[in-house]
């Protein structure tokens, strides 16, 4: 974004940083105290200046394939800004110009909210000489996403700044050392809806407390020993676990007809597993090759089937 960060160099600029991430397995069931497997997906990038001036905090974001600037004023930011503010221990009023450079496509369940609110986070702290360790800026995120998307876990906004892998639960995470292995993520073109899934979860949780209760607990079960097969390397253990917990959540009624076609598709490549990853009710899908010319392979057929693109990540050691 070179046009709009050049300024003056009396003011005081900025910058945050921060990236995409990806659930492997526990999406959902992690708002329950289950565990969850995500991955940081450093392919998609955020980069968030904020250059200090008079006035209220403005914000901007630029997109792939949009160039220009569009105006990013959600609720969730400006919650974002008032508790940074409170915690950063700040008594006057803050303004600052806060152009956020994502290249996270939204409604993808990759992550785009918590990765902008992160980024914006350190980048309001660099530019006003604070110091934050990393709980205040997680939970400083987390103020963003919950007004965001009703309910949120935290994974999003503790992977989005993570440099490996991590099983996270209740608000805690551990890093994991993982094994080989390639995985590919896929965009189905269609935006998914974090808030709409989690409530379509919540009610069914009420309505058939037994059945969540056992969605639940087998999700969790899978999900601790997928984070063990991911740090040995056990990559045929993990992907039946990967697909299995696709239909639970199929079951639930987060996947989608195409979400479903593109995991049959990736599995029929070759791939060792596959699953919806995030949200759900739309977005991307996930599957697990065990080298880099079988992922290209799983990448081709999904593009084949209709995914509109796709992302290779590996965190192999």
């Amino acid at each position: 974004m070179s046009g709009p960060l050049m300024s003056p160099d009396s003011l005081t600029i900025g910058v945050g940083r921060a990236h995409g991430k990806a659930i492997l397995l526990g999406e959902h069931a992690v708002v329950y105290g289950a565990p969850a497997l995500a991955i940081p997906v450093p392919q998609l990038p955020v980069t968030a200046t904020a250059t200090r001036r008079p006035g209220p905090v403005s914000f901007a974001i630029a997109r792939p394939g949009n160039p220009t600037m569009t105006l990013l004023a959600t609720e969730g930011l400006r919650h974002l800004v008032a508790e940074f503010q409170q915690r950063a221990g700040i008594a006057e009023p803050i303004g600052a110009d806060l152009l956020i450079d994502c290249a996270i496509p939204p409604g993808c369940g990759l992550g785009s909210s918590a990765a902008c609110a992160r980024a914006s986070v350190l980048a309001l702290a660099d530019a006003f000489d604070r110091r934050l360790d990393g709980r205040q800026v997680f939970d400083i995120v987390q103020v963003a996403e919950t007004v965001a998307h009703g309910q949120a876990s935290g994974v999003d906004a503790l992977t989005t700044g993570s440099a490996s892998p991590l099983l996270f639960q209740a608000g805690t995470a551990r890093d994991l050392v993982a094994g080989n292995g390639v995985l590919v993520i896929a965009d189905s073109g269609t935006s998914g809806s974090t808030r709409e899934a989690v409530d379509l979860v919540r009610r069914r949780a009420e309505q058939a407390p037994a059945a969540h209760e056992e969605f639940v607990r087998r999700v969790a079960q899978l999900t601790e020993a997928a984070a063990r097969d991911l740090e040995h390397g056990r990559l045929t253990a993990l992907g039946e676990r990967m697909t299995e917990n696709h239909e639970l959540l199929r079951n639930a009624g987060i996947s989608t007809d195409l979400i479903d076609a593109l995991v049959e598709s990736a599995l029929a490549a070759g791939a060792l597993g596959a699953k919806i990853s995030g949200g759900g009710l739309g977005g991307c899908m996930i599957a697990l090759a065990g080298e880099p010319a079988g992922a290209e392979a799983v990448a081709q057929r999904l593009r084949d089937a209709g995914a509109i693109r796709t992302w290779l990540v590996s965190h192999a050691r």
